[in-house]
């Protein structure tokens, strides 16, 4: 009987919590929806992303930002931030050249491959 009434309790400290948490969202938010299909949905590719990034000096940094394919230089960290280069094309992945064919590399075993029968009967 004890824990019947136990579990009782923790089921409606349960409700509870996810009904306050509901009306945290709702009282945020202003949306009164349940977000079942957010939770689960594919995350859309960043659009924004930090390329490369190389030390000045002890305060100052060299930051090369991608956004859709564009590359910007920014300088960060001294009394301003300066954007030195804008519009930069980013690099698109480099084809392979069609040059001459690549001969395969000597085998490692030079023997010859034997039978299962040849290799039990010895």
């Amino acid at each position: 009987m004890t824990f019947l009434f136990w579990l009782f309790m923790l089921l409606l400290v349960a409700a509870a919590v996810v009904g306050g948490l509901w009306g945290y969202r709702v009282y945020m938010t202003g949306d009164t929806s349940v977000p079942w299909g957010g939770w689960f949905a594919a995350r859309p590719e960043p659009r924004l992303s930090v390329s490369e990034q190389a030390s000045v000096d002890s305060r100052r940094k060299l930051v090369l930002v991608r956004r859709d394919d564009v590359e910007h230089l920014i300088m960060t960290g001294g009394p301003v931030d300066v954007v030195i280069e804008t519009n930069i094309a980013a690099p698109r992945a480099a084809l392979p050249a069609a040059a001459e064919p690549i001969e395969p590399a000597a085998p490692v075993f030079t023997r010859q491959p034997r039978s299962f029968g040849q290799a039990v009967n010895e």
